[in-house]
């Protein structure tokens, strides 16, 4: 199969698990992400970047600007994806899990571990030349669904990311970072849309952070999940996806 068509392949596989999934997915968004709005919302709403840091220190002020966002703007992205993990490849009794059997089976120090690390690492790498956070993004990115498909630690699933990326950056890279940009994009619409409609900035960043991550974000979830397995099979590995969601 040709790249093109390989690339096609995989966005069609997405779509359609994302639509058998849709309702699972979408309720898991909201509990994650309605309390990781607010985190978002009080970054965007404490303007780092318009900090006075001294003529001295012109461009550490940007760069922290970039740093907070990118971080925040990632935070939760990575939690919610290994627990997308969970509901698509770990059977229950014979069945896909509930929500409930979801929350009980989540390895809630590795993935909020890696969450925050990811983010960090990720942001520091665009807030100084832009590229090493590209690459940082792609080569980690698959680090919380490891966790949860293959039951690595912290630092095992960073390099079995790698492992798996190494030889297909291009695939993993033309997947992921579109989803990112355009949930980023989607994200600043609805901040337009939203603007002025409470009468705190506050509440209106809270909003449009938290609709935009529940509308796209299981997308980049179901994405990320997908390219794992796939990754994993080819390489040798035993993972496979529930052929339907949960009645």
């Amino acid at each position: 199969m040709g790249r093109r068509a390989e690339l096609v392949s995989t966005y069609a596989q997405i779509g359609k698990t994302y639509v058998r999934w849709a309702p699972s997915l979408l309720l898991l968004a909201v509990v994650v992400f309605v309390p990781l709005g607010l985190v978002h919302a009080l970054t965007v709403d404490a303007h780092v970047g318009s900090l006075d840091f001294g003529a001295g220190l012109k461009l550490v002020g940007p760069a922290a600007a970039v740093f907070a966002l990118a971080a925040t703007g990632l935070l939760g992205e990575i939690f919610y994806a290994g627990a997308v993990a969970i509901s698509l490849t770990h059977p229950h009794d014979g069945h896909p899990p509930s929500l409930r059997e979801v929350a009980g089976m989540v390895s809630y120090g590795p993935l909020i571990a890696i969450d925050l690390i990811y983010g960090a690492v990720v942001a520091a790498g665009l807030a100084t030349f832009v590229v090493p956070g590209v690459l940082l993004f792609v080569w980690l990115g698959l680090a919380a669904p490891i966790v949860e498909i293959e039951r690595h630690g912290i630092r095992a699933a960073f390099s079995r990311s790698v492992r798996l990326v190494r030889g297909r950056f291009l695939l993993v890279a033309a997947v992921l970072i579109p989803f990112e940009l355009l949930g980023d994009s989607l994200a600043d619409l609805a901040t337009t849309f939203t603007h002025g409609l409470f009468g705190s900035e506050l509440l209106c960043h809270w909003l449009a952070d938290t609709l935009a991550n529940v509308a796209f974000t299981p997308f980049y979830a179901v994405a990320a999940v997908l390219l794992t397995v796939d990754l994993i099979r080819e390489k040798g590995g035993g993972a496979e996806l529930h052929s339907k969601p949960p009645s």
